[in-house]
């Protein structure tokens, strides 16, 4: 199959002018990647306790010292770097349901609340 094509008369043919390229901007390379700037933000944001679990704390008189909540810190961050996101933290005689991922405290059990409770909602646990 043949293809003809027509030049109008009086129209010269010219070869293409090449062009120089333009000098593209250049994308600056950040220094960190997404995944590291937010991961580093999640680490800095403070263990928070919902209402719930204050009061729970409260009325059964737990409280806990510099030490302790620094382990608790510690399995939470140990739960986010596994994967979880709804966590059972033993810590001592005192178990946790913590939301990893809001780095919060859910609810608060004592020792003698813990016999023969049943956890659900929660897919890791952490025994300190």
């Amino acid at each position: 199959m043949t293809q003809q094509f027509k030049v109008p008369r009086g129209l010269p043919i010219q070869p293409v002018q090449r062009t120089t390229p333009r000098s593209r901007p250049t994308a600056t390379k950040p220094t960190e990647s997404f995944a590291k700037i937010l991961e580093g933000k999640l680490q800095q944001s403070p263990l928070k306790f919902s209402a719930h679990a204050a009061k729970r704390l409260e009325t059964r008189g737990i409280n806990f010292t510099d030490q302790q909540l620094q382990t608790l810190e510690q399995a939470v961050e140990k739960a986010r770097q596994k994967g979880g996101r709804e966590t059972l933290i033993l810590l001592g005689d005192v178990a946790l349901v913590v939301s990893v991922v809001n780095r919060t405290v859910i609810t608060a059990i004592d020792g003698e609340s813990l016999k023969e409770n049943v956890f659900t909602q929660i897919d890791s646990a952490v025994i300190t």
